[in-house]
C-alpha cells in the first residue's frame, strides 16, 4: 500500500504537467490507476484477517470510503479548477492521494511473524519443498467461485453506466453545470449510510448464512431502479432515481466482497478477489464505452439506462438461480455461521483431489484424533488452548502463594 500511495500521488502529479490528451491517459490512467490497485486489493485482505464476526459490518464501513470521494469530489474538483486551474487541482489531487501511504503504514500484522531456525537436510528432494504460488488457479474448481466471477463480470457491465452519465443527462435536460453536479453529491450521501446499514443487516445470525441471496437481491433493485430511471424528464425526477440508486448501490458495495468472502473462504480470498477484480476489469472496459457509443447512435439517454439496468438485472438473476440449482446448503454449525459460510460445492473433481489420505492408502477410517483444519476449526482451537493455558496459569500461581505463605 505505501508503494500504491506513492505511485497514484506520482500520476496526478505528472499529468499537472501534462502537454497532450495523451500525457493525462498516461498519468491518471496507467499510473494512478496502478496506485490505486495496489491499494485497494491489499484493504480487501487486511479486513478478511482482522474481522470475523463483525466482518460485514466492517466491509460495510470501509467501503462507505468510496461514497464519502463521490460526494466531495465533484463539488471539490470544480472549485479546485476555478481557483488553481486544472493543473493545479491535479498537483493537489496528487497530495491528497499521499494519504494513502500513512494508511498503509498503519496496517500492521496481528502476530508479528517468527524466526523459525530449522536443520538443513541436503537430502531432501526439491519436490518435497513446499512450493510458493503467486496466483491460486485452483478456485476455478469452485462452482460457487465461478458463478460469483459470470455475474461480478455481468454485473459491472452496467452497474456503473449511471453515475458515469447521469450528470450530462442532467445537462441535456437544460440545468446548470453546478446543478447537474449536485446528482452525484445526492448519490453519494445516500450511498454513504447505506453501506454500514446493509452491513449491519447481513451480520444478523439468520441472514449472514443467505447473503448471497440478499446480494442478489440488491441487484435486483439496482437493475430495476436503473429501468424505471430512464423514463425520467426533469431535475426533480433524477433526484428521486439517485436516491433510490444511492440506495442500491451501496447494499451492492457492502456485499460484493463480503459474499466473495463467504464463497471462497479466507486461504483462498486473496487469489479470488485477484482474479475477480481481473474480469470486472476486463467487463469495465466493455460497458461504459459500449453505452457512450449507443449514445452516440441514438441521441438518447433512455437507451443507455434500459441496457445498465438490464445488464444488472441479468446478473442478479444468475446469482440466484444458480447457486438455488447448484450449490448445495452447508450444515449449520456455530462455527461455520460465524464465519459466514454459506455454500459448499458440488463439484466431484474438486472432492476428489481433497480426499482423505487415509482412504487413499487402503484404510476407510480416519483417525479418532484427526481434526479438519478448517480456518474455523483453527480458530476454536486457539481459543480452547488459551482458556486451558489460563487455567493451568492459575493453578500454579495458586500453588506458588499457598508455597511462599507457608516459607514466610
Amino acid at each position: 500500500m505505501l508503494v500504491g500511495g506513492l505511485f497514484a500521488s506520482l500520476g496526478m502529479i505528472l499529468a499537472s504537467f501534462a502537454t497532450s490528451i495523451i500525457h493525462i491517459y498516461l498519468c491518471t490512467g496507467v499510473i494512478t490507476g496502478l496506485g490505486l490497485a495496489l491499494n485497494f486489493q491489499p484493504s480487501l485482505i487486511m479486513l478478511n484477517r482482522y474481522f470475523s464476526e463483525k466482518r460485514p459490518l466492517a466491509n460495510g464501513l470501509a467501503a462507505a470510503g468510496s461514497p464519502v470521494a463521490l460526494c466531495c469530489l465533484s463539488p471539490l474538483g470544480q472549485v479546485l479548477q476555478y481557483k488553481y486551474s486544472w493543473r493545479g487541482g491535479f498537483l493537489i489531487l496528487g497530495g491528497i492521494l499521499l494519504n494513502c501511504c500513512a494508511c498503509g503504514a498503519l496496517m500492521r500484522p496481528l502476530i508479528s511473524p517468527k524466526k523459525v531456525n530449522t536443520p538443513v537436510n541436503e537430502n531432501t528432494n526439491d519436490d518435497t519443498k513446499p512450493k510458493f504460488k503467486l496466483l491460486d488457479l485452483s478456485v476455478f474448481r469452485d462452482c460457487g467461485f465461478v458463478i460469483y466471477t459470470v455475474a461480478a463480470s455481468i454485473m459491472v457491465l452496467g452497474l456503473f453506466v449511471p453515475p458515469v452519465f447521469v450528470v450530462s443527462y442532467a445537462k441535456e435536460l437544460g440545468n446548470e453545470d453546478t446543478k447537474s453536479a449536485l446528482l452525484l453529491t445526492i448519490l453519494g450521501f445516500i450511498d454513504i449510510f447505506a453501506r454500514p446499514t446493509c452491513g449491519i443487516i447481513a451480520g444478523l445470525k439468520w441472514v449472514r448464512p443467505r447473503c448471497v441471496y440478499l446480494f442478489s437481491f440488491a441487484l435486483l433493485c439496482n437493475g430495476i431502479t436503473d429501468l424505471v430511471g430512464s423514463m425520467s424528464k426533469d431535475y426533480g425526477s433524477l433526484v428521486v432515481f439517485c436516491i433510490f440508486f444511492g440506495i442500491s448501490y451501496g447494499m451492492v458495495g457492502a456485499l460484493q466482497f463480503e459474499v466473495l468472502m463467504a464463497v471462497v473462504g479466507t486461504e483462498k480470498f486473496s487469489s479470488a478477489i485477484g482474479l475477480v477484480l481481473l474480469l470486472e476489469a476486463i467487463a469495465v472496459l466493455v460497458g461504459p464505452p459500449f453505452a457512450g457509443r449507443l449514445l452516440d447512435y441514438t441521441k438518447n439517454y433512455m437507451y443507455v439506462f434500459l441496457l445498465a439496468g438490464s445488464e444488472v438485472v441479468m446478473s442478479a438473476l444468475v446469482l440466484a438461480i444458480c447457486n438455488f440449482l447448484f450449490i448445495k446448503k452447508k450444515p449449520e454449525t456455530p462455527e461455520a455461521t460465524a464465519e459466514g459460510g454459506v455454500t459448499e460445492v458440488n463439484n466431484q473433481s474438486s472432492n476428489s483431489s481433497t480426499e482423505d489420505p487415509h482412504k487413499a492408502n487402503g484404510n476407510s477410517e480416519k483417525p479418532k484424533d484427526s481434526v479438519e483444519l478448517r480456518p474455523e476449526n483453527v480458530r476454536l482451537i486457539h481459543q480452547r488452548r488459551k482458556h486451558s493455558l489460563k487455567k493451568k496459569m492459575g493453578r500454579t500461581l495458586l500453588v506458588f502463594q499457598k508455597l511462599t505463605h507457608e516459607r514466610i
